[in-house]
C-alpha cells in the first residue's frame, strides 16, 4: 500500500513539475533570445533614448530599493524560507534588488513582467525565474474563464495556470498591461525629429568666428593671402588682433541650435514624466507644485499602487490559505520614502511618545533600528513613566 501511495505522489509531483518547472522550459538563460535583452523593439528605445532610459531607471530603482519582507502579525519572519526567497535571493542568478529591478524594467518597457515559480523536491517554492515578456501571452479558458499563460518556450508551447506565474503590469482593460512606450510612441517620434533638426542645424551652421572687412576690392589670391596672414598672426599672438588702417574686424555670434528646440524637448520630457508617473522636477521638467509636494505625489500615485500590486500578487501566489489565516503577508517598507527631515521627525516622535501613541520601539522600528528591552511600553508626559504604572498610581491616590 505504501508503495502505491508513493508512486501516486511521484506521478502528481512529476505532472506539476512538467507544467511549471524549468525542466520542461529549458535553461532560462536561452529565453532572452537574442541574448541581448535590449535587442527587441521596446528595449531598443530604452537603449537609444536617454529620456526613456532615465525614466525607467528611476522607477525601477525606486521600487527595487524598497525592503520587501515577510511578516506575521506585523513581526518580520526572517527564518521563513519565503522571506529569504523575496528579500535575499529569488533565484540562483539574482539578488532581490536585481530581481525587482529587472521585473520593473520589463513592466515599464513592455507593460508586463512575468516570473515563473519553480518547485523543489518537496513541492516547496524553490525560486522565481523571470520570463521574456515577448514569449508570454495571457489567455482565458473558454469553458472556465480561468486565466492561463501561453508560454512560447525554447522547447515548445505550454499553457500554465495563473497561480504559477507572478505577473505585475501597467493598467489595462484586460489581463494584459499596456506598455507606456506604446503610449509615448508619437512623443518619442517627435523627440527623434527634434534631434535630427538639431544635428542638421549644427551641420549647416556658419563655422566662421570673425568677419574681416577690407577697404578695397581684392582678388581671390589676395583674399587668401590676407586670411592666412590673419590666422598666423592670431595663433602666434595669443589671440590678440591688431588691425591696420582701412580694416574692420567683427566677431560673429554663432547660434548652432534654435533655442525654441529646447522648449520642444521640455514638452517631450513633461509628457514622458506624466505617462510614467514621475515628478516633473526629477525629470528636468517644470511644475507649479513644490519639490516636496511632487515627491509625496510620486509616493502616493506611483509607489503605493505599484507596491500594493506586488504585495497582493505575492500574497496570493506564494502563500497558502492556511498561512493567510495565520497572519502571514508580504510587505514593502515605504516609510523611508515618507520621512521628513531629521528635525521634523524628532519633533513628531517626541510628541508621539509623550502622548502615549508611540512606544520607543515603535520609533526605533520606523528608523530601522533594533528594539530595546523595555521599549514596548507606552508612556505619558508626566515624568515619562510607563502608562500602566501611572494609571495604577492615580487610582491609589484617588485622582482617577
Amino acid at each position: 500500500m505504501l508503495n502505491i501511495l508513493t508512486r501516486i505522489k511521484n506521478i502528481w509531483r512529476d505532472r506539476r513539475s512538467r507544467n511549471a518547472q524549468t525542466a520542461v522550459f529549458g535553461n532560462f538563460k536561452s529565453w532572452f533570445s537574442p541574448h541581448n535583452i535590449f535587442a527587441r523593439k521596446s528595449e531598443h528605445i530604452i537603449s537609444n533614448n536617454e529620456m526613456i532610459f532615465a525614466a525607467i531607471t528611476k522607477l525601477a530603482n525606486a521600487m527595487s530599493s524598497l525592503p520587501l519582507k515577510l511578516y506575521k502579525n506585523l513581526e518580520h519572519q526572517s527564518s521563513h524560507p519565503l522571506d529569504y526567497l523575496v528579500s535575499v535571493s529569488p533565484n540562483n542568478s539574482m539578488t532581490a534588488f536585481t530581481f525587482v529591478q529587472t521585473m520593473e524594467v520589463l513592466r515599464n518597457a513592455h507593460g508586463n513582467a512575468y516570473a515563473l515559480k519553480k518547485y523543489g523536491r518537496n513541492m516547496e517554492i524553490e525560486s522565481l525565474n523571470i520570463l521574456d515578456p515577448t514569449r508570454v501571452e495571457p489567455v482565458l479558458d473558454k469553458k472556465t474563464s480561468e486565466l492561463y499563460y501561453r508560454i512560447d518556450a525554447p522547447t515548445g508551447v505550454y499553457y500554465v495556470h495563473n497561480y504559477e506565474i507572478i505577473h505585475v503590469k501597467h493598467i489595462s482593460t484586460s489581463v494584459k498591461g499596456i506598455s507606456p512606450i506604446d503610449v509615448l510612441r508619437e512623443s518619442i517620434a517627435f523627440d527623434g525629429d527634434i534631434r535630427r533638426i538639431n544635428i542638421e542645424q549644427m551641420d549647416n551652421a556658419i563655422k566662421a568666428s570673425f568677419e574681416l572687412k577690407l577697404s578695397a576690392n581684392l582678388s581671390a589670391e589676395k583674399r587668401k593671402e590676407y586670411k592666412e596672414q590673419f590666422e598666423e598672426f592670431y595663433s602666434k599672438n595669443g589671440g590678440v588682433i591688431i588691425t591696420e588702417s582701412g580694416q574692420e574686424l567683427k566677431p560673429l555670434k554663432s547660434e548652432f541650435i534654435d533655442t525654441k528646440l529646447f522648449e520642444a524637448e521640455k514638452v517631450t520630457a513633461s509628457r514622458i514624466a506624466l505617462v510614467f508617473g514621475l515628478p516633473p522636477y526629477k525629470f528636468g521638467a517644470e511644475s507649479r507644485a513644490s519639490n516636496e509636494e511632487q515627491s509625496i505625489g510620486f509616493v502616493q500615485d506611483y509607489i503605493l499602487p505599484t507596491a500594493r500590486q506586488w504585495e497582493l500578487e505575492l500574497n496570493r501566489k506564494l502563500l497558502s490559505r492556511e498561512e493567510h489565516k495565520a497572519g502571514y503577508v508580504f510587505k514593502f517598507n515605504i516609510s523611508g520614502l515618507l520621512r521628513a527631515d531629521t528635525k521634523t521627525r524628532a519633533e513628531f516622535y517626541t510628541k508621539g511618545i509623550r502622548s502615549g501613541f508611540f512606544t520607543p520601539n515603535d520609533v526605533r522600528t520606523l528608523e530601522d533600528l533594533p528594539p530595546e528591552p523595555g521599549g514596548d511600553v507606552l508612556h505619558i508626559s508626566r515624568d515619562l513613566r510607563p502608562l500602566n504604572e501611572t494609571t495604577e498610581g492615580d487610582k491609589k491616590n484617588g485622582t482617577r
